[in-house]
């Protein structure tokens, strides 16, 4: 069984030394090897092997050492030993150490007083402290404050023994006295520390009567004030207003720790908007003034859970908490934008806005890498505003539409979803809209955004100048027809090769031609030659329009998109446009453009072919154009933004029934007690008393105290250990947080007699590791004990917790029972917890994660390489689904 030590080291089982290499290098008189080999009998000694043989050898040679490593390593040596038997009595050797042990304590060398002190902190056996309690006390006026520190400790250690009081009823006088008197600050926290946890009203007189120079007090001496101060105001409310005071005069501290725990403190102990005000307030200055990204998150998650309690005081600081996005860290500016969302108001959501904008702006300048995804998030945040307060969609949409050739296509991805669901909710701005978009069309470079943007135009353009426009912009963006030619090649055999502008000259040539039908003619043409291999114009796609460079690249898809775009503006241009001669011309040129797309599909100039898919949507685009009914027109016209404006319906409704479960659903007891304000005595009281007096009933009335939700939660995290008719009846409550997992058991004693060195054993499988070893316990007839077992978690798979309890009865001591525990289980499913997806969002996640190449389920068994196969193959499906769910 592994043993506790204040030293936490790293043995290798595999090599372990010999008790009697190690015995010989002790006493020999190399020092180095002394060295090194006490510290391969403390490894030896922490992974549960005894070695007893060694003490005396170390009492011999190793104690009379001068060399202050040998001298600390030798206490975690007499730590780490056993110094009682079966019984609990101290073994005769240990009378050994003794005067070692007081040596040390007067030795001039301050260190060593000092270590020793420390080591005497960590000592439970009376029988050895009380005849070095003398020692102890006198080191209380040593000159140098390392001493005085560690004996206040080693005072408070021994008053705290079972039989403490016995060994030293005077502690707390002599502490109190030290404590006036001593100057040095770490001396003094102790001291207090000391009388905080022994004598709690000496701590208390010595608070009030120094009450005007805590503000001078030192650091760690403050922080031991402010958990007084919790303590008591927990255990005695009504004298909650005179503390409060000390811990607002605390905000002023110079240590940014002390101002964060006075934060926190007020936030515990006062629901007084003057208190949350001042506790929001310190958060958003520590946010500012702090360099380290970790306490910037850890304060962020403090003014997280503020927003959750007291949203209307946080409303006020949101513009403070923005701030923060001067942080070039996206986790911290992520978690900025998340609270400030939920505290935009009519009355703060332009300036929120405004904000929004400039960092928008900033982020053009390109000094920083990830500028695009810090981007996305603004682009985003401004999205949820403009869904929550339409009104201020006109002040930002033109500025983001300036992003839809962002080279990052998340970024430009987020800014035309966020146009297309403006155009629909906002009608005023549709006009505009569509102009800034056919402007700056030609700058989309992303295949995903030329889509969206695309319908957007297919759908939106309404008059007959924005349909005409919409026709030109994308014929612009394809280029001269047709997309490839046939050359003619030294075998005579044909060839082909898409068309982009190449360096070439003219010869003339009979040869087979495409026309612009599409047919295939031989005639006398004009052949172009490449005199060199084709080369983009400035070697780049930017000289060429953006749907021909990728539709050439063999994007169909996008074929698709386009072919549907142009067949809705032919039929809205039959609707707007008088001119039947402009309408058939118009039809003629959409037809000329969806057919060549199809012919470039089945060509072989591209490597892959046209899909299936793209191909029937192509040729039902040609179909209607050739052959148009009222009910397909009425279909491709209207139906498709119907069911746009009710999937942005279905998506209002969500967000809706998600705000309303994350409310808090509080309700009071018929016979709760409601205390009224108006009736209450004011005498005395300052005017933050009474608002945390009137906070407190308006909780009260509201059953805001209430947290029936979290006991039942609770009960059925309960399992049972052992069986209603053992002797020892025992369950347990199981708590799982990340990697950590507490076992709450409850022990009771069901006999009439006491159970003695009563143990919970506990062992692991899995990837489970139990941190430290319980306790043994006495257990009085019909009684119960608490015992706590921490254990660590290396990874998310399931794990089984056994064990047994052991234990003596007092009628037979020889004799040991032993009960068999259930086992627990600890599945996979406790580490997850639902939570909502949106769809692009999971697309992002699913392009990142890659889990078809990272994941191997059951990778020697053929159903798991089946299962493996069937998730590469149907993972696209997956990724459609609505009810999606992530930890």
């Amino acid at each position: 069984m592994e043993k506790s030590c204040t030293l936490v080291v790293h043995f290798d089982k595999g090599t372990p030394a010999l008790a009697n290499e190690i015995k010989e290098a002790l006493e020999g008189n190399d020092v180095a090897a002394k060295i090194d080999a006490l510290k391969k009998a403390i490894m030896i000694l922490l992974n549960g092997e005894t070695i007893p043989q060694l003490f005396i050898t170390i009492i011999r040679y190793v104690l009379p050492s001068e060399d202050h490593t040998i001298q600390k390593l030798l206490l975690l040596y007499l730590e780490i030993i056993d110094k009682t038997d079966s019984r609990g009595k101290v073994l005769p050797e240990m009378i050994l150490i003794c005067q070692n042990l007081r040596n040390n304590l007067q030795h001039p060398n301050e260190y060593i007083r000092g270590v020793t002190l420390r080591f005497l902190c960590r000592l439970n056996e009376s029988e050895i402290i009380e005849p070095l309690i003398p020692s102890i006390l006198a080191n209380l006026e040593h000159r140098h404050p390392f001493v005085r520190r560690n004996a206040v400790l080693a005072v408070m250690s021994v008053y705290k023994l079972p039989q403490g009081e016995q060994l030293l009823d005077s502690a707390p006088e002599i502490v109190d006295k030290f404590l006036s008197t001593e100057q040095d600050p770490s001396s003094k926290r102790n001291a207090f520390l000391m009388l905080f946890s022994c004598a709690q009203d000496r701590a208390i007189n010595y608070l009030f009567t120094n009450i005007d120079r805590i503000i001078d007090w030192g650091e760690q001496l403050q922080m031991v004030v402010l958990e007084l101060i919790r303590k008591v105001c927990r255990s005695n409310k009504g004298e909650k207003g005179k503390y409060i005071k000390i811990i607002i005069s605390l905000l002023n501290a110079p240590s940014t720790a002390v101002i964060y725990e006075c934060a926190s403190t007020l936030v515990s102990l006062s629901s007084a908007p003057t208190a949350i005000r001042a506790a929001a307030s310190t958060y958003c200055q520590l946010l500012l003034s702090q360099s380290d990204n970790n306490v910037k998150l850890i304060v962020l998650d403090r003014l997280n859970e503020l927003k959750t309690s007291s949203r209307e005081i946080m409303v006020e600081m949101v513009m403070d908490v923005l701030r923060a996005l001067s942080t070039p860290n996206h986790d911290i500016r992520r978690k900025t934008l998340d609270i400030a969302l939920e505290l935009i108001t009519p009355r703060n959501i332009d300036e929120v806005v405004m904000m929004l904008k400039k960092e928008v702006v900033k982020t053009q300048s390109g000094e920083h890498e990830k500028n695009g995804e810090y981007r996305q998030m603004l682009v985003q945040a401004i999205h949820t505003c403009a869904i929550k307060f339409p009104e201020v969609a006109s002040t930002v949409v033109h500025l983001l539409m300036d992003f839809l050739g962002d080279t990052n296509v998340a970024s430009a991805m987020d800014v035309v979803v966020f146009v297309r669901e403006i155009i629909e909710t906002n009608p005023k701005l549709r006009i505009s809209i569509i102009t800034r978009l056919l402007d700056t069309f030609y700058q989309i470079r992303a295949a995903r955004v030329c889509s969206c943007a695309l319908w957007i135009i297919g759908e939106y353009c309404l008059s007959l100048s924005e349909v005409e426009s919409g026709i030109a912009t994308i014929k612009q963006c394809l280029g001269d027809l047709p997309f490839y030619t046939v050359t003619e090649e030294g075998d005579g055999q044909e060839a082909s090769k898409p068309i982009q502008q190449v360096n070439s000259t003219t010869v003339s040539s009979r040869r087979p031609a495409i026309l612009a039908d599409g047919t295939y003619a031989t005639q006398s043409a004009a052949l172009e030659t490449a005199m060199s291999p084709p080369t983009l114009v400035q070697g780049s796609l930017s000289s060429i329009g953006n749907l021909r460079s990728l539709i050439l690249s063999g994007d169909f898809f996008l074929g698709a998109v386009v072919a549907c775009t142009l067949t809705k503006l032919v039929l809205r241009l039959e609707e707007v446009q008088t001119s039947k001669a402009e309408v058939n011309k118009a039809t003629t040129q959409a037809l000329l453009i969806i057919v060549s797309m199809l012919q470039l599909g089945q060509s072989s100039i591209l490597p892959h072919p046209i899909d299936n898919d793209s191909y029937d949507r192509i040729v039902l685009c040609i179909r209607l154009l050739c052959n148009t009914g009222d009910e397909i027109r009425k279909i491709w016209l209207q139906s498709c933004r119907q069911s746009f404006v009710k999937m942005l319906a279905d998506k209002q409704r969500r967000e809706t029934e998600e705000i309303k479960a994350k409310a808090q659903i509080s309700n009071a007891q018929p016979d709760d007690l409601i205390d009224f304000y108006h009736l209450k005595s004011r005498k005395g009281m300052s005017q933050l008393e009474l608002e945390d007096e009137v906070q407190d009933d308006l909780k009260r009335a509201t059953g805001e105290f209430t947290k029936d939700a979290d006991d039942a939660n609770k009960l059925n995290r309960i399992l049972q250990l052992t069986g209603f008719s053992d002797p020892v009846y025992a369950e347990a409550y199981v708590t799982v947080h990340h990697y950590d997992i507490v076992l709450d058991v409850t022990v009771i004693n069901r006999t009439k007699e006491t159970l003695q060195n009563l143990c919970l054993e506990l062992a692991t499988m899995g990837d489970l590791k139990l941190v430290e070893r319980p306790q043994n316990y006495t257990l009085a007839p019909e009684s119960s004990k608490q015992i706590k077992a921490n254990i660590k978690v290396s990874s998310t798979e399931t794990g089984v917790i056994f064990g047994n309890i052991v234990y003596e009865t007092s009628s037979n001591v020889l004799e040991r029972t032993v009960i068999v525990l259930n086992d627990i289980h600890i599945d996979i499913m406790d580490y997850i917890s639902p939570a909502s997806c949106a769809d692009v969002a999971f697309r992002t996640m699913w392009a990142e994660f890659e889990w078809e190449n990272k994941v191997c389920l059951f990778p020697l068994s053929p159903i798991g390489y089946v299962f493996n196969q069937k998730v590469k193959k149907y993972g696209a499906i997956f990724s459609c689904s609505k009810q999606l769910h992530f930890h």
